[in-house]
This record gives C-alpha cells, structure tokens and sequence, in this order.
C-alpha cells in the first residue's frame, strides 16, 4: 500500500473519462497489476503511484495530451463517494466547496484544496502530490474540469469561471481547455486553479436540502475517522500525544501499545510512506504550535510535555522546525497573548523562561550551524 490513496469512485471515474478514448481499461488494469473488480467496492481504494501509472499509459495509448479534460464528461455526485451527495445537500456551491475541501481525503489523499473568497471573487486551490513518483498534469486537469462541470450539475445552469490557472506549461493545442473551461486560461500558473464570481458561489442550489446535507455530513464524517484510524500512521500519532509526557518515547513502547512487534511496526509504516522518526518529529512540531499558543504554559514546560529530557534539545529542534528560537517564536504571537497572562503566571512563566533561555544560550553556543535546517 502506497501512503497516498484514491477512493475506487475516483478511479471508476477516470475510467470511464479514459473508455471515451476507446481505451480498454479493463486490460489497462491487467498491465498495470491493478484489480478491476475492486471499482465495484466502494470502500476500495488503489495507490496513488497506480493511478500516476494509468494517466501515464492512457496518454500514451490515445495519444492525448488532454485527455484529464474527459472527467468533465462523466462526473457526477457519486464520483466523488459519499461527499458527492453531501455536496449536492448544501445550499450554495460555495458551502459545498467548503464541504469538499473538508472531506477531500476520503476521495483522493493525493490532493489538497482550499477554497478562499478574495477581491477577485471565491478560488478553488488545487495541489496534487505524487507518492514515489511525481504526479501527472492530467490528474490535476481532470480534477478542474471535474470541479467545473459539478457546478453545472448542481446548480442547473452553465458556470463560467473568471479565470483558470494551470500550472503545466501551455500545450500546443489549446482547444481542448478553451472547449472544456469557456474562460480565460493560464498556463504555468504558480498553481492550479478556478476563480469564481462571488454571485454564481452564493446563488441557492435547487438541490439543497439541510436536513440531508446533516445525514451526509454524519457519513463522511463517520468514514473518514474510520479509514484515518484504519491507518497505522494515525494510530501512532495517537499513541506519540499519550506518552509524549513520559518522556523519549522508544519504538519498543510505541510497538507494544499497538500491539505490534517492533518489525511489523516499522514495515507497515514504510508501506504508509514514513517512519516511526519522522512521525514523531511531525507530531512535537505540530505539538509544539499548539503548546507555545498557550499563554499560561511555559517554555519549559512545552519541552517536557514534548517528550525532551533536557530543554536545549528542545531549543535545536525548534530551531529546526521554525528557524527561530522557542521565545522569538513566542514573542511574535503578540501583547494579545501577553496580556492574557495572569500576573501570576506571568512571574512563573519569567522563571522557567529564564531557564530555558539558560538553555538556548547552552545550545545555540555547541551549535554553530544556528538556524539552518
């Protein structure tokens, strides 16, 4: 299993987006190793580097560059699994944007999207990652005229957006995206992209239905903490945020609360993309935000909770993390926070910062590397 996964709906829609070629998919699968049954499980889900490797064969079958623009000819709700239905709930484009962006794991692990209202109107952000191998434009495509065409399909009418960002290169027939898109296109954009008018965001969906859009809610919900909790990544996340106060955590420890052993525990998280170091250098980093946005809780204090003996190895890797030290870090977050202290544990808070400024300066002086990273 590849650390990053795609929702067999996903992948049942690339399919059909490729059968419109011609293409036999189903012998596609066979060359590439994959299970063509398992599109008809809507709990399976296939790898990331899988669906890299069928773009890639696809366009090299058909010959088309722009054959990612098909998914637009097929999408429906139930491409995008049970989000696909709690989109269709919502009362407005945007706030089914703002649910897709929320759900966006449960249909392919590979993306991240956001979704923001600026001057220029509302924009869907897109970011495709590649696992161990480095995803293809068609992918990124095919979520953009997927996204397009999902608003015509909800809203009833044609959506035409301001502008659309691509970030590969222009390609030499540009007809296909100006036939999918009916917008300004640019190519080599810092990023893919729609940008919508704000009106066309917030018209009432004729397919708005609250007391659905809560059902729906409640079962992506519930399927997205069964598959992160089905993950061992997640699971080990958990158990770091336990017994990080105790201090170094060892990977035996971490093992046996699994119930794993310590081999099985290594190779399960190589097959997720990571490591049991680097999981625990991800969880204090992202522990350690939580904490210094705390007022009444101490440098010091942070450091152990972090699991760090001694605080000017807390020092190094915040300076790793963040390329400044825990109190510059803190300083930044403003009087609002300093003024939220109580006197008291102000005071408190000066002691144990003299304590761990004792220790940056201990740090900082056997670390002639400073803040590089």
């Amino acid at each position: 299993m590849s650390e990053r996964t795609t929702s067999a709906s996903w992948a049942s829609g690339i399919v059909k987006a490729l059968e419109l070629e011609g293409l036999d998919c189903r012998a596609m699968f066979k060359q590439l190793g994959l299970d063509f049954a398992a599109l008809d499980d809507p709990d399976a889900r296939f790898p990331q580097d899988a669906m890299t490797r069928l773009w890639q064969l696809a366009v090299e079958l058909s010959g088309n560059e722009a054959i990612g623009l098909n998914m637009a000819r097929v999408v429906r709700p139930a491409s995008f699994h049970v989000v696909g239905y709690a989109l269709m709930s919502s009362r407005t484009l945007a706030e089914g944007f703002e649910r897709l962006v929320r759900y966006q794991r449960i249909i392919a692990e590979s993306s991240d999207l956001s979704f923001r209202l600026g001057p220029e109107g509302y924009s869907l952000i897109l970011t495709v990652h590649g696992d161990h191998l480095p995803p293809t434009r068609h992918s990124a495509e095919a979520s953009l005229a997927c996204a397009l065409a999902l608003c015509k399909w909800l809203s009833g009418r044609a959506i035409q957006p301001r502008r659309v960002l691509v970030q590969g290169p222009q390609p030499k027939n540009i007809e296909p995206y100006k036939v999918a898109f009916h917008s300004p296109l640019v190519f080599g954009a810092p990023h893919d992209a729609l940008v919508f008018e704000r009106a066309d965001m917030e018209a009432p969906l004729p397919t708005a239905n609250e007391a659905m859009a809560i059902l729906h809610d409640r079962f992506a919900g519930e399927y997205l903490a069964r598959f992160s909790e089905s993950r061992v990544t997640h699971r080990v996340r958990q158990v770091l945020c336990r017994i990080l106060p105790q201090g170094e955590p060892k990977r035996e420890t971490l093992a046996q609360a699994l119930h794993l052993s310590q081999r099985t525990l290594q190779r399960r998280l190589q097959e997720e993309g990571t490591s049991f170091q680097g999981l625990l250098d991800d969880t204090r980093r992202e522990l350690a935000e939580q904490y210094l946005a705390q007022p009444g809780m101490t440098l010091l204090e942070t450091a152990y909770l972090l699991g760090f003996a001694d605080p000017s190895n807390f020092y190094r890797a915040f300076r790793r993390w963040f390329d400044v030290t825990p109190s510059e870090y803190r300083a930044r977050l403003g009087a609002e926070i300093e003024a939220s202290v109580a006197p008291e544990g102000r005071h408190a808070q000066h002691q144990h910062g003299d304590d761990l400024q004792a220790a940056e300066q201990h740090a900082a002086s056997e670390n002639p590397f400073g803040g590089v990273r």
